[in-house]
């Protein structure tokens, strides 16, 4: 396991071992587009439900992660919008994401879990038809650590600040931009996004680097920083 990673699940797993029993730990994973941090929540979740399991045979996992894809604006509200051809050029910007609709989720999770707490869900995103599925992933009450990913968990202005308030810890993956936009057309391409790579580098250079830009420069003072290094591992 890489030694950011190992550092990380230590740190996680002893507050889980001093997590009163009502409570949730709730980890916000940000960077910019392309950095890695789908990757580093998907790892971070899969060793502590190891841990976990290791210690009690046949239980339910404790973590899961919650990515922001699904609160993405629907095409139809983007439509709606003063300017729907920017809104639509410019989707994955800050301002195209349902914030207050997130916020409600953590909101949620940040109560008490009592024997009455029912699941709570979150939604997807279906790239196929390039939406948000509203209440598709299930956080039953079993799942005590949570890792949320997102481009916009550390961001300080309303309401993703609100959010980040509510997290016991932020973490920003950080890496340099040009390992993003490498990243970034190759995954554009492969998604069928866009026709070539030409079409792709001028997608990340006038919106998913754009959007980068605004997450480094108002980002909140964070618990963690994880460098992303042009590895099979970040690759995703």
């Amino acid at each position: 396991m890489d030694s950011q990673v190992d550092k990380l699940v230590d740190k996680i797993w002893s507050k889980f071992q001093n997590l009163p029993d009502n409570a949730r730990l709730m980890v916000a994973v940000s960077g910019i587009p392309g950095s890695g941090k789908t990757a580093l929540a998907t790892i971070m979740a899969l060793h502590i439900n190891k841990l976990y399991a290791a210690q009690h045979p046949g239980s339910a996992p404790i973590a899961t992660t919650v990515p922001m894809d699904g609160y993405h604006l629907t095409r139809a509200q983007l439509a709606q919008m003063p300017d729907p051809g920017y809104a639509v050029a410019r989707r994955g910007a800050a301002f195209t994401f349902d914030g207050e609709k997130f916020l409600k989720l953590v909101q949620a999770l940040r109560e008490p879990l009592t024997p009455n707490t029912q699941s709570l869900y979150a939604p997807s995103f279906d790239h196929a038809v390039k939406d948000p599925v509203d209440d598709d992933i299930p956080i039953p009450a079993t799942c005590r650590v949570i890792f949320f990913e997102g481009n916009y968990l550390s961001l300080d202005k309303e309401p993703w600040n609100r959010a980040a308030a509510l997290m016991d810890e932020l973490w920003f993956v950080e890496v340099d931009f040009e390992t993003a936009r490498q990243r970034l057309i190759r995954r554009h391409v492969q998604a069928g996004i866009v026709k070539d790579e030409g079409e792709a580098n001028k997608r990340v250079s006038e919106n998913d680097l754009v959007n980068g830009r605004e997450i480094v420069d108002f980002r909140l003072p964070v618990q963690e920083i994880v460098t992303s290094s042009y590895d099979a591992q970040w690759d995703r």
